[in-house]
């Protein structure tokens, strides 16, 4: 497992639930000067999306992100961006939270799967990377910290090898393994099949740096070329023009990672009966975490420099549905299998004692390893570190 992998993951996650919120935001809203006080502007969509991206690519948070590590529970990151997506004004339901992860997930899943050589990854995320930059051109202090990502990026990434963007692709490929959620999008476009798996295309443009395949060189002892034989392949293949762009600005050629919702298009996800084995589910729900210490650490350093914006004076949170109707979205909560169902946990980093119950709750929902006798509370470690922060 690459520990280089996590600032990858949740980049190119969390652009693709900032594209999510964008087109249901402007689907939703109203002309200021018709909408009624319980109804979303266009002012509210700049207001959740300047918020959200700043408490995003919060300096301490994305410290913390850049730390070599070994990736984390799918529970413990659903955590992070449950937090995430509720750091504005904005409140999304049980069901509209679940529906808005899974299809951040198979997005970017699907992303990785099609990328033509591992590299690539980097430049997807470049992609959501400057999506993101465009949502808030007109705020230069949050662009400022966007930009310092980038280069944080380019620092961390460009200097590694094939090989190490290999074993972060297959860590991403393993963290997604057992997800297969059908989601209309793909269905039509017929890029998925009705049990979730994706199909990948066997044409295209090759990697950048290869050969259209089709012959077959031999070579003798002495290293020249002594024979040639054709064949003929399945695929349509063709070589790419040039390679991506890897700096600060640039054309990134590959379009994996653009905004796929430009174009307005319902987008409904569907669990497949085959996605999640009933018995591996239960194991994995009662099996300890070993790292269950160090993902507690983790999510005390990321959660404590994540603020939620608490609406001022009488001003009430905006509920957004990510379904079509009222009706559709509580359908889905009821019907959504306990096991895939997941709350929004609020943490905030305070010594009051109704806290340390609330964080008690919260240990207990990840499912930490109870401690051996004579060893110290795992809660403690989760505790005095909030408490610095």
């Amino acid at each position: 497992m690459s520990a280089r992998t996590l600032p990858l993951l949740f980049l190119n996650l969390g652009g693709e639930m900032l594209y999510i919120l964008d087109q249901r935001l402007r689907a939703q809203s109203i002309p200021g000067e018709k909408a009624r006080k319980d109804e979303w502007t266009d002012v509210d969509r700049k207001r959740v999306m300047n918020d959200i991206i700043s408490t995003m690519f919060n300096k301490k948070f994305m410290e913390e992100l850049f730390k070599p590590q070994d990736l984390y529970s799918k529970k413990a990151l659903r955590t992070v961006y449950d937090r995430l997506a509720h750091a504005s004004i904005m409140r999304l339901n049980q069901a509209s939270m679940d529906k808005l992860y899974d299809l951040m997930t198979m997005a970017f899943k699907y992303q990785v799967l099609l990328c033509p050589r591992p590299r690539d990854i980097l430049l997807v995320t470049f992609n959501h990377l400057d999506a993101i930059k465009d949502f808030i051109s007109d705020s230069p202090g949050i662009l400022n910290q966007v930009d310092e990502t980038f280069r944080q990026l380019i620092e961390t990434y460009n200097c590694l090898s094939d090989g190490e963007f290999q074993l972060i692709r297959q860590t991403l490929l393993i963290f997604f393994q057992d997800m297969h959620i059908r989601v209309s999008i793909f269905l039509k476009d017929k890029v998925q099949n009705s049990n979730g798996r994706f199909v990948l295309p066997i044409s295209g443009p090759v990697p950048w740096g290869t050969e259209v395949p089709g012959l077959i060189r031999i070579f003798n002892h002495k290293g020249v070329e002594v024979k040639r034989a054709e064949f003929t392949t399945a695929g349509n293949y063709v070589t790419p023009q040039r390679e991506g762009s890897f700096e600060l600005y640039g054309d990134r050629v590959l379009k994996l990672g653009t905004n796929m919702y430009s174009v307005t298009r319902p987008v409904e996800t569907h669990m497949s009966g085959s996605s999640k084995n009933p018995a591996s589910q239960a194991k994995e729900n009662i099996v300890p975490n070993p790292l269950a210490k160090e993902e507690l650490n983790f999510l005390a350093r990321l959660l404590g420099g994540l603020d939620i914006q608490k609406p001022a004076g009488g001003e009430t949170g905006f509920r957004l549905n990510l379904f079509t109707s009222d009706e559709e979205e509580e359908h889905a909560a009821q019907t959504r299998p306990e096991e895939l169902s997941y709350k929004v946990i609020n943490i905030e980093a305070t010594q009051e004692p109704g806290r340390r119950a609330e964080l008690s709750r919260i240990l207990g929902e990840l499912e930490v390893a109870e401690p051996r006798p004579g060893s110290a509370e795992k809660g403690e470690d989760l505790l005095a570190l909030m408490d610095e922060l």
